[in-house]
């Protein structure tokens, strides 16, 4: 009897020693709480850079919105500046000197009313290209044809048909051009050396 008492004593004592390493094998891992911190710390720095990335986008957008908004236009007033240089231009020199005062004095008002949208436009960032002995640029200007010069280094810029007009770092209007053709090959930038169908359209 006595002995039976004692096994029945150490299976009881057994059972007890083994139920806690039976709950923590079937329990699940819970993270410490360093591992926790850093986790959080980690997931507030990705945020922070988030906030900080949308920031600068947004920044970027007002800007070329501000920029650019007056883009449609300022396109619409260079056809009126163009239109106030063909009338100047109509008039040769020799009829111009030989003009009453009357005629002088309209003419000085074309030229100040042309005069004053071309600084109307560049206070809003517009500015002219005129390109005459420039390199030829594809993302600024359009060949309209070429020009046989064996004196001129091929791909120089020889005649302006129409000033072209950028705001900001984007094309208003490519300026018309007059391209040299037969001379010695000019020195050649990587933007240069795309082709008509490679470069960058920077239009607005």
């Amino acid at each position: 009897m006595t002995e039976d008492k004692r096994t029945e004593n150490e299976t009881l004592e057994g059972a007890a020693a083994e139920a806690p390493a039976a709950r923590e094998s079937a329990a699940p891992e819970t993270p410490s709480a360093d591992a926790q911190v850093a986790e959080m710390k980690e997931q507030l720095l990705r945020t922070l850079a988030d906030m900080e990335n949308l920031r600068r986008r947004t920044e970027r957008e007002v800007k070329d919105a501000r920029q650019y908004a007056v883009a449609n236009f300022a396109r619409d007033m260079l056809q009126v500046g163009d239109n106030l240089r063909r009338a100047l231009d109509a008039l040769p020199a020799e009829a111009r000197a030989a003009a009453d005062s009357a005629l002088i004095a309209l003419l000085e008002g074309v030229e100040m009313t042309e005069r004053g949208m071309l600084s109307a436009l560049e206070q809003h960032g517009v500015r002219k290209v005129s390109p005459l002995g420039e390199k030829f640029d594809p993302n600024f200007h359009q060949a309209m044809f070429e020009v046989p010069n064996p004196e001129v280094a091929s791909g120089t810029v020889v005649q302006v048909v129409q000033d072209g007009y950028k705001i900001g770092d984007r094309v208003l209007r490519p300026a018309m051009v007059g391209v040299a053709r037969g001379g010695p090959k000019a020195a050649s930038s990587p933007a240069n050396d795309m082709g008509p169908s490679e470069h960058v359209d920077k239009t607005v």
